[in-house]
């Protein structure tokens, strides 16, 4: 279902205020568009829209709400769209040949002797990019290590020690990074790997909020707020990471259309880690489900803290997994517009994710006492197929 929120800024009149009151009343349900306009009494209005599953299907229902406030309203999908506008914007200066800006980064400033040390941290970084993820990315490997640093301080060792006070002071080093003033010799090579490629600061600072967001919130009332969430933890990572991997020279689709395919990997595998832990969550006392959504389907947090399978939990499960799978495919289309050299690891990791959602369905929804994983023998059989898929190369598979 897609629900239209109408934000109405009012004049200071409150002769005016009743009349746009009236006015509203006027609009017929499911005539809202998703634009900038103004209608003919001057108030300004902004439509945004959040889809989220409510049933077996995905057909749009529109609901016409009116709220008087002083900001206009947006939906979390468009401010990551503004982000992801941005990341894409700075690989085309560099992809161009000098008809736009050219991007001018700082030298790199290394403290000391810590220049010494590059290739030591360059392994460290490599060895952060293999617990993360695949081990497969030749020499790109290290620099994207770099850029999971940073996840780090929320699945590391010192997970129990993070407050908002350390995320401060992260953020802090991670704008001395980006002016080329590193503090350690980790910083060093995460300073390095943004110098040589168009890596906004931007998709570093959401990722941190997503761990204040974490320290200060354990419900989400919609699928709007969990959507920017899961941008915020995974999709983040997406963007940083299309820059290191490279498009293929090959590719035909806009460097917009790949940006899209890959923020969607992310928030894919992001869904697919909070359908999987919903049992190992709920004991923390979490859940990072959507709450209108549980409502409709007649659940609540204490059916899931009892963590009883039953035909509700079934039906609800499926639309949740179904949701999961349209953003793997989404992600699989711009698979083949990467780089030759990134495409296998991507492709398997897509793929290798993607069955975590066929085995909670194997495993009866049961998502409590279960923990969904794909065994060692479904690797060993997938991966050759994953690896095969890279080697079909799509026709304009992303548009733009």
């Amino acid at each position: 279902m897609s629900a239209f929120l109408l934000r109405v800024v009012p004049p200071a009149h409150p002769e005016s205020i009743r009349q746009g009151k009236r006015f509203l009343k006027t609009i017929p349900q499911g005539s809202l568009g998703t634009r900038n306009d103004k209608n003919k009494m001057g108030w300004n209005y902004f439509v945004s829209s959040s889809s989220r599953s409510s049933g077996a299907d995905f057909r749009p229902s529109y609901i016409a709400a009116a709220v008087l406030e002083p900001e206009i309203g947006i939906s979390s999908q468009q401010k990551v769209y503004d982000v992801v506008l941005k990341q894409a914007g700075l690989l085309k200066r560099v992809q161009e040949d000098g008809h736009e800006e050219v991007i001018i980064k700082p030298d790199v400033v290394l403290p000391g002797t810590l220049s010494l040390l590059m290739n030591e941290a360059y392994d460290r970084c490599g060895e952060v990019c293999e617990e993360y993820i695949a081990d497969d990315f030749g020499e790109a490997k290290g620099d994207l290590g770099n850029l999971w640093r940073t996840d780090e301080l929320v699945d590391g060792p010192n997970a129990p020690h993070i407050t908002p006070t350390a995320l401060d002071k992260w953020e802090s080093r991670l704008d001395d990074i980006f002016r080329g003033r590193p503090f350690d010799m980790l910083d060093a090579v995460l300073a390095d790997t943004v110098s040589k490629f168009p890596v906004d600061i931007q998709p570093f600072k959401d990722m941190i909020e997503g761990m204040r967001m974490d320290l200060r919130k354990s419900r989400y009332k919609n699928f709007d707020e969990l959507y920017l969430y899961c941008y915020y933890v995974a999709g983040t990572v997406s963007l940083m990471s299309v820059p290191v991997m490279g498009i293929s020279p090959k590719s035909k689709a806009t460097t917009e259309s790949v940006y899209i395919a890959s923020l969607a990997l992310g928030i894919a595998n992001q869904l697919t880690n909070i359908l999987r832990d919903v049992g190992e969550d709920a004991r923390r006392g979490r859940v990072y489900l959507p709450q209108d959504e549980l409502a409709l389907a007649g659940l609540s947090d204490e059916d899931i803290f009892a963590g009883k399978v039953t035909d509700k939990w079934r039906d609800f499960m499926r639309n949740q997994i179904k949701r999961a799978k349209m953003y793997f495919d989404e992600a699989e289309k711009g698979v083949a517009e990467l780089s030759s050299a990134s495409r296998w690891p991507v492709s398997a990791a897509l793929v290798l994710y993607r069955q975590i959602l066929d085995e909670i369905e194997q495993n009866d929804y049961n998502n409590f006492t279960k923990r969904a994983y794909v065994n060692k023998h479904k690797k060993i059989i997938t991966l050759p197929f994953a690896y095969a898929k890279t080697l079909v190369p799509f026709v304009n598979n992303v548009q733009a």
